[in-house]
């Protein structure tokens, strides 16, 4: 039954006095279409033109899906490189109570509470971050000390560190009361390999415990390789 539908109206589109094409109506023309598309075999004519029909909407369609095809592999490679290239670490000193320092010498803070640690550019056992691909990053650092009694007093600081050569020396030394607190937030052009840790300078004090009042944080912006 579809087939003598689809053969009736192809035969009441050949009676018009145009022929449409694949790319639209073509001029009236003096010789038959028929005759003109099959002039050896006009009983099969009609059938001819269906398959030349279908033939080109075929066509079509693959290229129309290849095209498709191609367009969603292009759309996966650029997920894949987002997902490769995601950076984010946030970490705290401590989850219990614990004060590190003063020390006769400058040392690596190392900081064993994680909150995130995306891509694990971040060690715990070095307390170095590890920069996984170049881009501006943003580093946020805040520290924290106490004395531990009233009245006396003991600076909070330390310094932001990029391959050992300092970035910024947050510091406060408040002889109001025995705590001392100070933050830091920059963004940074880092190349792949670099290496962002936290030094204590030398007679500097930390203390922590679930609170989290030391927290050391970076993230990747934007890649610029």
């Amino acid at each position: 039954m579809k087939a003598i539908v689809i053969l009736s109206f192809l035969g009441c589109a050949l009676a018009q006095d145009r022929l449409f094409s694949w790319n639209g109506p073509e001029e009236p023309s003096d010789v038959d279409p028929i005759e003109k598309v099959c002039p050896t075999d006009v009983a099969s004519c009609g059938c001819c033109l269906m398959k030349n029909q279908m033939w080109k909407m075929e066509t079509f369609f693959n290229m129309s899906l290849n095209e498709l095809q191609r367009g969603l592999e292009r759309a996966h490679a650029v997920l894949n490189n987002i997902r490769a290239s995601r950076s984010a670490f946030s970490v705290a000193l401590t989850d219990t109570r614990l004060c590190v320092g003063p020390n006769r010498e400058d040392s690596v803070v190392k900081y064993g509470s994680v909150f995130i640690n995306l891509g694990d550019g971040y060690s715990t056992n070095t307390g170095v971050f590890v920069a996984p691909r170049s881009g501006v990053y943003s580093l946020a650092l805040t520290v924290y000390s106490d004395a531990g009694a009233a009245g006396a007093t003991l600076a909070a600081c330390a310094r932001l560190r990029l391959n050992g050569r300092t970035l910024a020396s947050p510091s406060e030394k408040n002889s109001q009361d025995q705590e001392d607190s100070v933050s830091v937030v920059l963004a940074v052009q880092l190349n792949a390999g670099d290496r962002v840790d936290v030094a204590l300078p030398a007679g500097c004090f930390l203390c922590d415990d679930n609170n989290h009042y030391n927290t050391f944080t970076g993230f990747l912006l934007y890649a610029t390789d």
